[in-house]
C-alpha cells in the first residue's frame, strides 16, 4: 500500500524529497499518513479535494478486504490541536 501511495504522490509533487509516509498497520486496517512540502499540499488535494479522493479510491481498491485510510497531514500543524 505504501509503495502505491508513494508512486502516485511522488509524480504529483514538485518536491518529492520532502514527502514523508508513515504506515500504521492493524489486523483489519492500514493507516497511511502523508506529509508533503507546504507548496505541494494544493497539488495533492486538487480542486475541491478531488485528487486526494481519487488516490483514496485507488488505495481502497488495492487494499482488498482490509480498510485503507489515507490521511494528509498539514505541514506545521501538530496532531490533536483544536
Amino acid at each position: 500500500m505504501k509503495a502505491l501511495v508513494d508512486h502516485v504522490v511522488r509524480h504529483l509533487v514538485a518536491n518529492p524529497d520532502a514527502m514523508r509516509l508513515n504506515t500504521v498497520e492493524g489486523e483489519a486496517s492500514v493507516l497511511i499518513e502523508l506529509t508533503v512540502a507546504p507548496e505541494d499540499v494544493a497539488k495533492v488535494k486538487g480542486p475541491d479535494g478531488e485528487t486526494l479522493r481519487a488516490i483514496r479510491t485507488v488505495l481502497s481498491a488495492a487494499a482488498g478486504r482490509r480498510k485503507a485510510v489515507l490521511e494528509l497531514l498539514e505541514p506545521g500543524a501538530s496532531r490533536g490541536e483544536e
